[in-house]
């Protein structure tokens, strides 16, 4: 019996991704539809999403007030 470690997934699908982001996977595809969404990759012909390109898209809803942009 081998003890191989266990390595966290480093891609996720559309369903996780979205979950991951607390999205449905429907919005999660119509962003990806739009161009508006996280990065994704094709892999096998399935999309797939990387952990750290969902929180840099997360990330970029950043803000510090109401009160618009800051300068």
């Amino acid at each position: 019996m081998s003890h191989l470690p266990i390595i966290p997934p480093r891609f996720l699908v559309t369903k996780e991704a979205a979950r991951f982001l607390a999205l449905s996977a429907r919005t999660l595809e119509k962003h990806r539809t739009y161009g508006t969404g996280p990065i994704y990759r094709k892999l096998g012909g399935r999309v797939v999403y990387a952990l750290s390109d969902l929180q840099l898209w997360a990330d970029k809803g950043l803000r510090y007030s109401t009160l618009g942009t800051r300068s």
